[in-house]
Order: structure tokens, then C-alpha cells, then sequence
């Protein structure tokens, strides 16, 4: 559709320009100017509606300023959205709940903290994210300054996840859905998730090699459930703009929506000394949770406390930032790849040329093959199918060699007479070579292999071989995402084919069994709240699934719906009753207050 309304007009053809003494000027900001003159003109001419309907209202006072309640009548100020607004906001959150200066008394436990040590890690997440995007995505790469910049980062992000999940653990024990704040928990806990995800592609964004893995490893998790050609792990571009803009952009909303809900509702009440059995007993707790406390308060500061956590925060991440830095480890080439591990780059790309790598059989959204399509009743990958199409082959061996055969005669040769043989004969090449490949020796700088049937693709490799050294397969295959470049999932592609770059990761324990594949190079924290997901990688059974992503996706929707829905749930919303942490919470409240 979009298309057809671009062919009907088209723009893209040299504009005409209009010359009078020296000035000039195209006819299309001609025809701009001339339709924003007529839009001014009837902005200044044309009567304001209203006017007549609405001039009892206008009121002119000699006696100086008086405030609109005193200006407009009841009716009058009725009809307005604004003044609607702003007596459903006092009714529901005067300013005494906003920034109050008391509390009750049974709020003296340090698990009450943990909610505002979260709000000032987020803002120290956010204020060194700003400083990481001021110096550019180079930046910390490549200075000592922007490296400290991304390790205070770091941390702070470490200290907000960490924060945000012990404030979830208290609110769970303390059943604090309870008062008609069904609300409150699930905007919490939609705040985690988000943040899960802020996270995540955080990690994508760095560009380094725990990004190369991640991306490498998640994205068939999301091409199982057919979103990994629209939500593309190794379009780096694509996942630093959900970094830094998308994601915050609905986590500071989902957050603030949050923060009002607690101040509207204030906490949830302490849950009785003794579990109510009988209906009767329940249905008066019930009662009690939903009714405004009048127990005793005690004094509370929000702006010192909010003040004094952020200052703490802060102390503690830039001590960690200085002490313990952050993880940078370079990212994989293929010119670093071919020059370190040639014999596994060549066989690699004799797989490539002969279709029988993982990328060349992997199916939807790739290509039509079925190594890697996941089915549990119905296939997402199939329904949605081929988005973006790769041919082995021709993306990594051809088409760069294509370009390179401009100034070598004799690889333009060799590749007329691949290019002009049939698809049969190709194949049959192609197998040959790749089944004498694991007996390549690389002399002078080239790739020799025994003699077999393999007719030009010795020629085809060898050069290809060369190229990849030189560091011209990396440009070629960005190159073929033209504009900023930032798409990598030919060159990852590519590159998780061969062996070399698993044997990095695992040489890092990057493949590990704590967390799945979200572990982290070196001796840096993983990402442990990452646990529900990565789980299921772990479970006898399920570890060795060709579903295995399907299965993880599935389970993990499941548990995130439990636990967002548990104010509903009979069972699994009593548990805090069953399990009396509470009574550990409240016990100095208990202690003075027995009644």
C-alpha cells in the first residue's frame, strides 16, 4: 500500500528552481511556503469557534489577579478536562500522600528500603547511560574515561536488578497485593520483566564478544516463537535504539505508574499474628487490609530518605566501578578467525559453498532448511517464514568473491565456470572438496587440499581464504546492509558455523550450567535474575530437546503470568500466610505493639 500512495507521486526526480535577480529557489519549497502563507492567513482571519457559545464565561476583573475557581462558575469549570483532572488527582493523591511526613509505625524493617535503593540505582543507571550515549558507542571501547563511564554503568544496573529483586521477594512475603492493591504488584512486577529485557539488550548493545554470544545464542529462542527477523539480536543498531530509547521510555512510565499506586494505597497492612482459618475470620482480614490505617504512624522523611539512598548508591557504585572495572573482551572477526584457526575457517566455508553448515539447513527465518525449526503443536518459524533470506553459498563465498574476480583474472575464471555449471554439478564439487577439507594444509599463505573432482572450488576457497585474512569478508558481508552497518547477523552467522568461536566461549565458560548461556566472560557476574529463563536449560529432558527454546519461551510466559497474576490465585497468593516470613519482618513492631 505504502508502495502504491509513493508511485502515485513521486519526488524522486531533479526538482525545478526558480531564478529572480540573485535569488533562487526550488518549486517545491516554493509550493511549502506558499501553502504555510495560506495556513497563516486563515490561522489570523478565520473566527474562532466558540467565541459566541462561550462568552458568558469571560469575566474581567479591575481588582487585580483573581485564581480561575473565582473566575468561572461551577458549570462553566465542569466542562473543562482540565479542571476534571486535577480534582480526580487531589481526591486520589493530595499532596499529604505525595510527600508525606509520617508512616505507620509497622514500616521498620530493612526490607523497606530496598524499593527507594532501586529508584536511586535506576537513576544512576540512567545518568551514566546518558554519559555513555554524550561520548558515542565507540567510546568506551576505545578511552580509559568512557570505560569507567560503562563500568559505573555496569554496576549500577547490577545493584538495580539486585535491589528490584529483593524488594519482589518482600512484597511476596509480605503478600502486599492484599487492600485492593491487586494493581500495584502487577505494575511491580511488569516493571521487573521490563527491566529483565532493558537489561538484556543492554548487554547486545556493547558490541564486544559476551555480545557476539549472547546474540548468537538467544536468537533462537526468539526465531522460535517467529520475532527474530522483527526483534533481531544481531542487528546491534536495532537493539541500542531499544536500549536507549524504547525500553526506558515505558520502564520510567511503568515505574512512575507504580510510584503513584504505592502513595495512592500506601503499603499493605501487617498480616495478622495468626493465620485466619474460617470464612468468617478471612473475610474480616479481608475487610481490615481494604480499610485506611489508624494504628499508630511515626515520623518520615521521603525527600531524606530518597536523598540519603541515592547518596549511597552512588558511593558504592563508583567503588565498584574503580575496584573491579568491567568485562570488555574484543569482538570475534572473521579476519581473526580465519588467521588464527585457517583449517576450521576453510572447512567452514567449504560447508557454506556445499550447503550443509548449521546457517545453510537452519530453516525460517534464513532459509526454507529444518535443522533448527522448533514445533510443539504448531511452528511459529514456519508460519511466519523465510523474512530474511540467506543462501549460504552465494551471501558468504560468492558474492564477495565476485567482487574481489574485478582485478583477478583467475579467480573470474573459476568463477564463471561454478557459476555456469549446473546446480548438480556444484554439488558434486563442492561435496569432493569438503570431503577431503579436514586434510588441507596451508602452504605460503594458501589452502591446499589433496586432488579430487572439485573443479574450480579449490581456486573459489583459496581466494576466499585470502580475503578473509585481509579483513574484506567482514566489510563485504556488513557492506551488504548498507546505510550505518550495524546489522551483524551475516558475519555471526558466519562465524557460528565454525568451531573456533564456540571454543572461545567455552574456554570462557561461557557455555556454563549455572545460567545457561548468560554467563559472563572472565570472573564478572552473570546475569542471575535471568534465572527463570535460563533454567529450563538445565532440566533433564528438556536440555536435550530439539524444543528446547520453544519449551524455555513457553515456561518461562507461564511463570511470569503466575507471577504477575497472583493476587488472583487462590493457593499460590496464600503462601505467604503458610510460610510466616512476616512474623521475622514485623517483629519489632510486634515487640511494642501486641495489641
Amino acid at each position: 500500500m505504502l508502495n502504491l500512495f509513493a508511485a502515485l507521486i513521486n519526488l524522486n526526480h531533479p526538482d525545478s528552481y526558480l531564478n529572480y535577480s540573485f535569488l533562487s529557489i526550488s518549486l517545491a519549497n516554493l509550493i511549502l511556503i506558499v501553502i504555510m502563507l495560506i495556513i497563516f492567513g486563515l490561522a489570523v482571519s478565520l473566527p474562532f469557534p466558540g467565541n459566541k457559545k462561550h462568552k458568558d464565561e469571560i469575566v474581567n476583573h479591575s481588582d487585580g489577579f483573581k485564581s480561575s475557581s473565582e473566575q468561572l462558575t461551577p458549570v462553566v469549570k465542569n466542562g473543562l478536562w482540565t479542571y476534571k483532572l486535577r480534582r480526580i488527582w487531589l481526591k486520589f493523591l493530595p499532596p499529604e500522600k505525595m510527600l508525606p511526613d509520617s508512616q505507620p509505625a509497622y514500616v521498620s524493617s530493612w526490607i523497606y528500603v530496598f524499593g527507594v535503593a532501586s529508584l536511586a540505582a535506576l537513576g544512576m543507571a540512567i545518568i551514566s547511560g546518558l554519559c555513555l550515549a554524550i561520548g558515542g558507542v565507540d567510546w568506551w571501547h576505545t578511552s580509559q574515561v568512557g570505560h569507567f563511564v560503562n563500568s559505573v554503568h555496569l554496576w549500577s544496573v547490577e545493584a538495580f536488578m539486585a535491589f528490584l529483586v529483593i524488594h519482589l521477594w518482600g512484597k511476596f512475603w509480605l503478600a502486599s497485593w492484599r487492600g485492593k492493591r491487586a494493581l500495584t504488584w502487577m505494575t511491580g512486577v511488569l516493571a521487573f520483566l521490563v527491566s529483565v529485557m532493558e537489561a538484556f539488550t543492554g548487554y547486545l548493545s556493547q558490541q564486544n564478544f559476551s555480545s557476539q554470544w549472547i546474540a548468537t545464542n538467544g536468537k533462537d529462542a526468539f526465531n522460535a516463537v517467529g520475532v527474530g527477523s522483527f526483534f533481531n539480536l544481531m542487528n546491534f543498531g536495532q537493539m541500542i535504539l531499544w536500549h536507549v530509547v524504547l525500553i526506558p521510555l515505558v520502564l520510567v512510565v511503568i515505574v512512575a505508574i507504580h510510584i503513584i499506586l504505592v502513595r495512592i494505597r500506601g503499603v499493605s497492612h501487617p498480616l495478622p499474628v495468626k493465620r485466619p482459618k474460617t470464612a468468617q475470620q478471612k473475610l474480616l482480614a479481608q475487610k481490615a487490609d481494604n480499610q485506611e490505617w489508624t494504628g499508630p504512624n511515626r515520623r518520615y522523611d521521603i525527600l531524606k530518605e530518597g536523598t540519603i539512598a541515592f547518596v549511597i548508591v552512588f558511593v558504592l557504585v563508583i567503588g565498584l566501578a574503580f575496584l573491579l572495572s568491567s568485562p570488555d573482551k574484543p569482538p570475534v572477526t572473521v579476519q581473526e578467525w580465519a588467521s588464527l584457526a585457517p583449517k576450521d575457517f576453510i572447512a567452514t566455508t567449504a560447508s557454506e559453498l556445499d550447503g550443509t553448515s548449521n546457517t545453510a539447513t537452519y530453516g525460517p527465518p534464513y532459509n526454507h532448511g529444518h535443522h533448527q525449526v522448533q514445533k510443539l503443536g504448531f511452528s511459529w518459524q514456519l508460519l511466519v517464514g523465510v523474512r530474511e533470506p540467506i543462501n549460504t553459498a552465494q551471501t558468504f563465498v560468492i558474492q564477495p568473491l565476485e567482487k574481489s574476480s574485478l582485478d583477478n583474472p583467475r579467480l573470474a575464471l573459476a568463477l564463471n565456470e561454478y557459476n555456469q555449471a549446473s546446480r548438480q554439478l556444484q554439488k558434486i564439487w563442492s561435496t569432493n572438496y569438503a570431503s577431503v577439507v579436514t586434510k588441507v594444509k596451508i602452504i605460503n599463505g594458501q589452502a591446499v587440499v589433496p586432488k579430487i573432482n572439485d573443479g574450480p572450488v579449490p581456486t573459489l576457497i583459496n581466494n576466499e581464504y585470502i580475503l578473509a585474512r585481509s579483513g574484506a569478508i567482514d566489510a563485504d558481508l556488513l557492506s551488504q546492509h548498507p546505510f550505518y552497518g550495524t546489522n551483524y547477523t551475516k558475519p555471526l552467522l558466519f562465524i557460528e558455523d565454525g568451531n573456533y568461536f564456540s571454543s572461545l566461549a567455552k574456554k570462557d565458560h561461557l557455555y556454563g550450567t549455572q545460567w545457561g548461556v548468560m554467563n559472563e566472560s572472565g570472573s564478572y557476574p552473570g546475569q542471575p535474575w535471568l534465572w527463570l529463563y535460563t533454567l529450563w536449560y538445565q532440566v533433564p529432558g528438556f536440555a536435550t530437546s530439539v524444543n528446547v527454546d520453544l519449551i524455555a519461551v513457553y515456561l518461562t510466559t507461564l511463570a511470569s503470568a503466575l507471577l504477575m497474576f497472583v493476587p488472583f490465585i487462590p493457593g499460590l497468593r496464600d503462601i505467604p500466610r503458610y510460610i510466616p516470613i512476616h512474623k521475622l519482618i514485623y517483629r519489632q513492631y510486634h515487640k511494642y505493639h501486641k495489641n
